[in-house]
């Protein structure tokens, strides 16, 4: 697995309780949710759009314990709505979980 395996997978594992369909439904609920604020980051024109859907990113960060995520939403919080580097940023994140 190439994205972060750490906190993430243990967070994942413990909600499931050693399902590994129950598993493998969690991680998908967690890039769903993560790709929908992604894209409502992507259609931003306005700040309060934008920090809306970064500050949703920063919870899913939190209720997952993604590090990586939490470090991207809040550059996303800083920065100015429609910021190329962090969408690409974003967009790489959500990319590594279908590589394996």
């Amino acid at each position: 697995m190439a994205y972060e395996a750490g906190a993430l997978e243990a967070t994942l594992a413990a909600a499931a309780g050693g399902d590994p369909l129950l598993m493998a439904e969690l991680r998908q609920a967690f890039v769903d949710s993560v790709a929908r604020q992604v894209d409502l980051l992507e259609r931003s024109r306005c700040d309060g759009n934008w920090i809306v859907a970064a500050m949703r990113l920063k919870g899913l960060a939190a209720s997952f314990h993604s590090d990586r995520l939490r470090i991207l939403a809040e550059r996303a919080l800083s920065a100015a709505p429609g910021e190329p580097t962090a969408l690409r940023d974003l967009r790489a994140y959500l990319a590594e979980f279908s590589l394996d």
